[in-house]
């Protein structure tokens, strides 16, 4: 393990709670991902306050070095290093290109629990795009468009979620977001869209609901229009938007 690597993990387990790590397995077990997953109690606020220490510790990462510490964060399947990873990745996202998509895509692949998920599609996939310049965006968005069409629900997922960031900016591209939800729904469009859209008018309910019967990449349409309709309430989103 990296000195960076160990620093973290050391942190995190200083950090252990015996009663948290008991209800952390309570809440994700129930995710396709967390039955495999081993908890050491930490809260979400140690782990951020590891990376932070870390990066003061270990100042000047380069990509490089952040990408592999990141990796190494993320092969022992631990909730709380593999939150660190995304931590990681989030405090660096603007080192991040093209070429880390496919790392990317594998942590997503591997994850397949929402509190993880979610992070890496909002705080670091949307960012990256958004950053890249115009031919590198189109690259990248031809990966997110076969994202959307992958038999993994958690790539879909991802995906849609990584339209957030610029949509509650003002910006992004609702038309191109529309249309990957539409490719998600498929032929149940109007069934589900008129669902999605009663948990978009439901604001506080729409994000967390799991109960609907809504597999993880519908629930992602819902959210994203749940925030649109608190934040941009001028955007439609209906089966003949296009």
């Amino acid at each position: 393990m990296s000195d960076a690597g160990e620093f973290i993990d050391l942190s995190l387990q200083r950090e252990s709670s015996w009663s948290r790590a008991e209800t952390m397995r309570a809440r994700l077990g129930g995710e396709p991902g967390g039955r495999a997953l081993r908890f050491y109690g930490a809260s979400v606020g140690a782990v951020r306050g590891a990376v932070r220490d870390a990066g003061r510790r270990y100042p000047g990462l380069a990509h490089d070095e952040v990408t592999s510490l990141g990796a190494e964060l993320w092969a022992v399947p631990v909730f709380e290093r593999r939150l660190a990873a995304v931590v990681l990745l989030q405090a660096n996202v603007g080192l991040l290109t093209n070429s880390d998509l496919t790392r990317l895509e594998g942590f997503i692949r591997d994850a397949r629990v929402r509190e993880l998920v979610d992070p890496l599609a909002i705080d670091v996939l949307g960012p990256l795009v958004d950053g890249l310049d115009p031919p590198g965006r189109a690259r990248a968005e031809s990966v997110l468009d076969r994202w959307v069409r992958e038999s993994d629900v958690w790539l879909r997922r991802a995906a849609l979620l990584s339209a957030l960031p610029a949509l509650r900016a003002g910006s992004g591209d609702w038309a191109r977001f529309v249309r990957q939800a539409r490719a998600v729904l498929g032929g149940s469009s109007g069934e589900l869209l008129s669902a999605a859209g009663s948990l978009a008018a439901g604001a506080a309910g729409a994000q967390s609901d799991t109960g609907a019967g809504f597999d993880a990449a519908t629930e992602a349409v819902a959210r994203v229009l749940a925030e649109m309709a608190r934040r941009r309430p001028e955007l439609q989103f209906s089966p003949s938007t296009s």
